[in-house]
């Protein structure tokens, strides 16, 4: 586990807080924060420990920012500490502190930043999931990507992650894929019934017609020939075909689902399917289990305003108190008819997550779920007595342009632009960083040209190049000291005084950020915090870079100053591991040169 610099300090903090405030509130000292400055004239850090204990102190703020500051000044590595602003304390480090986090970098490697702030809590964070009716488009690439980086971001944090998939392999959505797939089956064994003829058989419509279910229609006449039809193509009776057409077309969509995400870098750990959660009768253990807490009466809703959701009816219905846990409104779990309403049906899901002792809950939606979020923390919150918590990250749209117009570059589903289409065009990195430089609740605009483009206004671009010239510096190092003297064992004994030219500062403040980072990240459950922060890295190395041009005792290989080439090159490496470490969390590969 990398040492936190921020979290050592704030312990100093709190240390002289209660010397200060003996009788302070531990309520209180859990509020108190150590973050970078935003201007390093101001030191290092800064802390707001006198604001929080002004009131049980009935102290002005500054005095006690005053005495704060004083008492810091005995503890060792803080060169200063003074009273800043209305109540703050600005401290400065000495350059020794910030230096001596190269060797642990070093020596960490990518595990740089890794924490234990999860304690091993079992969390459980389900991402994607989208219908097994068509290919992943774009709609769904920013919850993978968003979900896979959280899941990454929380094991690296010390959490107990499992990603988890869950097929909606129950209901309507997944019928129609039955028939569609079976109007090409037919097409594969010789029918000339075309969409309109079909559609006319179908109970609810010929729904799906891309072209993608063309290949399982004919996997499916392969397998069984015309065995599922009559009089040579002609449709049989559903009762014939349905469950095993249904089944085929789900495991065949499924496989090219995973194959999609894949190809994106997105594995998950569990695959849940509806109909077999329906099937163990967890669902019905779920709705027995809000029945034995009286959670549950027949009752009649008020019809909402604007459109009707497909779960209203005029007629008594079993509706859930949700109101009772934070909803606008109770919600109906099971309809005049008996079945279930899929809110039902997903409650059972969230229940046989809890049974499998999951402690936590995170479902990335897209945005377009947004009203469905109250319920469902409603119901999880009813079943576990709010023992176990439902988080629902929402994930805005993304609109994908080029030269500033909407992009149709589907050729299998003719409506959207799919998942496998972008990956072609771009590539996985591309997609997984730039998915990541805004906050997935902010819409956003997918360039095709900007993000492929080698400019500093490419954030993927300005990353790879900064760790494309750190492994350029250490393989001209190798060659001028030898493949010893640059090992990571190696750099990490070697004295860092050198290091002590404003740029170079910053560079190693930016890198001893990093821990602290990544657990800010992940107890917010914001992964572009990582996009972000790789951003400000990559600006600090290429600002010393820069710098080394002009100046010639700032360029990181010297013939005549061994220690400080050393020391410098020492700074490169943990440069390009924490690179490394952050591009690990998104999911983005690092190149070793940029071409």
């Amino acid at each position: 586990m990398s040492d936190c610099l921020f979290q050592r300090y704030r312990a100093h903090v709190l240390d002289v807080l209660r010397r200060i405030v003996p009788d302070i509130d531990e309520d209180l000292l859990a509020r108190v924060e150590l973050t970078p400055t935003r201007d390093p004239v101001h030191g290092d850090m800064a802390t707001n420990a006198a604001l929080i204990a002004s009131k049980p102190a009935r102290r002005k703020p500054v005095d006690i920012a005053a005495d704060i500051a004083t008492s810091l000044l005995g503890v060792e590595g803080i060169a200063s500490a003074e009273a800043a602003g209305p109540g703050f304390v600005n401290i400065t480090l000495n350059h020794s502190v910030l230096q001596d986090v190269i060797p642990s970098v070093l020596k960490a490697g990518e595990a740089f930043g890794d924490s234990q702030i999860g304690k091993g809590t079992k969390v459980n964070v389900e991402y994607v999931s989208c219908n097994p009716t068509g290919p992943v488009h774009v709609g769904h690439c920013r919850g993978a990507v968003v979900g896979d980086a959280l899941a990454n971001l929380l094991d690296k944090a010390g959490y107990d992650v499992t990603k988890e998939f869950y097929i909606n392999d129950a209901g309507n959505q997944v019928a129609a894929l039955a028939w569609a797939t079976y109007w090409r089956y037919l097409q594969a064994i010789g029918s000339t019934m075309d969409a309109e003829a079909f559609n006319a058989i179908t109970p609810n419509g010929l729904q799906y017609q891309g072209e993608y279910l063309i290949p399982i229609g004919q996997a499916l006449a392969e397998a069984h020939g015309a065995s599922l039809a009559e009089d040579g193509a002609k449709p049989a009776p559903a009762e014939k075909w349905f469950a095993l057409v249904k089944d085929f077309a789900v495991a065949r969509m499924m496989d090219g689902i995973r194959e999609d995400l894949l190809t994106l870098g997105v594995k998950h750990d569990v695959f849940t399917s509806e109909a077999k959660v329906l099937a163990d009768g967890v669902t019905d253990r779920a709705i027995k289990a809000l029945e034995d807490k009286g959670l549950l009466y027949e009752g009649v809703l008020e019809p909402p305003k604007g459109k009707l959701p497909d779960d209203w009816e005029v007629r008594p219905q079993t509706l859930f108190r949700s109101t009772e846990f934070g909803d606008d409104v109770d919600r109906p779990l099971r309809k005049s008819d008996g079945t279930n309403t899929y809110f039902a049906n997903d409650i059972g899901y969230h229940l046989d997550k809890v049974e499998r002792g999951e402690q936590v809950l995170i479902d990335v939606l897209g945005a377009d779920h947004g009203g469905y979020v109250s319920r469902m923390k409603a119901a999880v919150k009813a079943l576990t007595d709010g023992r176990v918590p439902l988080e629902v990250p929402l994930c805005q749209i993304v609109h994908i342009v080029r030269d500033g117009q909407p992009v149709r570059m589907s050729k299998r589903a003719g409506t959207f632009v799919t998942l496998s289409d972008l990956l072609d065009e771009v590539g996985k990195d591309a997609v997984r960083f730039t998915m990541l430089t805004r906050k997935s609740d902010a819409q956003m605009e997918f360039d095709l040209d900007a993000v492929v483009a080698q400019t500093r206004d490419n954030p993927v671009f300005y990353v790879q190049y900064a760790h494309a010239r750190c492994r350029s510096v250490l393989r001209a190092a190798e060659e001028m000291l030898g493949a010893e003297a640059v090992a990571s064992d190696a750099l990490g004994k070697v004295s860092l005084r050198a290091l002590i030219a404003d740029a170079e500062i910053a560079l190693l403040r930016r890198i001893a950020s990093w821990p602290r980072t990544i657990e800010g990240a992940a107890v917010a459950r914001e992964p572009h915090r990582i996009a972000f922060y790789l951003g400000d890295l990559a600006a600090d190395f290429h600002a010393l870079w820069n710098r080394g041009r002009d100046e010639t005792t700032l360029r990181f290989l010297q013939d005549n100053d061994r220690e400080g080439t050393l020391a410098r090159v020492a700074l490169v490496a943990a440069t390009a591991m924490a690179i490394r470490s952050g591009l690990a969390v998104m999911g983005v590969e690092p190149v070793e040169e940029m071409r």
